[in-house]
């Protein structure tokens, strides 16, 4: 019984956390989105994708920095980060997110 109970409680938790990181991942919102798309610029998320051996993995590293801070106007602070593999070689990737505030950085 107390198996389940945690085991309900962490999806729970888990749930949460995935919702969060969905609604991070619109970066500034559509209208935002929409404004750089209409400009001819790829999305942050596209261009990283773009960036990528085609099929591997992108590993995020800071989906949550600046959550719930600056009444969430900056999600994932502007910045998109993670590990993946660029011709071969794994890579450490950074890319601004332009639909946050023009791409700018936070403190």
């Amino acid at each position: 019984e107390d198996f389940k109970a945690n085991a309900a409680a962490m999806q729970a938790v888990v749930d949460d956390l995935r919702a969060k990181v969905s609604a991070i991942a619109a970066g500034g919102g559509a209208a935002a989105s929409a404004k750089h798309v209409a400009r001819g610029k790829l999305l942050p998320r596209d261009r990283v994708q773009m960036l990528l051996d085609p099929g591997t993995p992108f590993l995020e590293l800071s989906q949550l920095a600046a959550y719930d801070m600056y009444d969430g106007a900056a999600p994932s602070a502007g910045i998109i980060t993670g590990i993946g593999r660029v011709s071969g070689q794994e890579c450490v990737i950074v890319c601004n997110d332009a639909t946050v505030k023009g791409g700018t950085y936070y403190p």
